[in-house]
């Protein structure tokens, strides 16, 4: 029904930015919340950010607050993700997510999700 592709991935320095694009079809894409998560090998799925439909609410996980910056393009069916001040823990791969319900907001629960593009930051 929802289909989400991320995009923009790619290997970088420390201190380099990347913007990272989530593509979504199907369903009411502008209505649904959009988050962010990222994945290290070994390590739990984190919660990086989300935005709500409007674009008026965002939300930041502590890790990477102040350095990254969500946004939308509802005409375009576009998320973004741009990542500013790359740190090597930055390392993972990043998933975009969709959600109906405002719960997510709380939950982090998201029922559609993206494959994931890698992001390796270099030390």
């Amino acid at each position: 029904q929802v289909l989400l592709e991320e995009s923009g991935g790619g290997l970088v320095q420390a201190g380099d930015s990347l913007r990272l694009s989530c593509a979504i079809s199907g369903g009411i894409p502008s209505r649904y919340i959009v988050g962010w998560f990222r994945q290290a090998p070994g390590k739990e799925r984190e919660f990086v950010a989300a935005i709500n439909w409007t674009g008026e609410n965002t939300n930041y996980g502590d890790s990477v607050r102040g350095r990254f910056t969500i946004s939308r393009d509802n005409a375009k069916n576009r998320v973004y993700l741009q990542m500013g001040s790359l740190k090597p823990e930055d390392t993972a791969v990043y998933f975009c997510a969709a959600e109906r319900s405002a719960s997510a907001w709380i939950t982090y629960e998201y029922e559609h999700w993206g494959q994931g593009t890698q992001v390796t930051v270099a030390s």
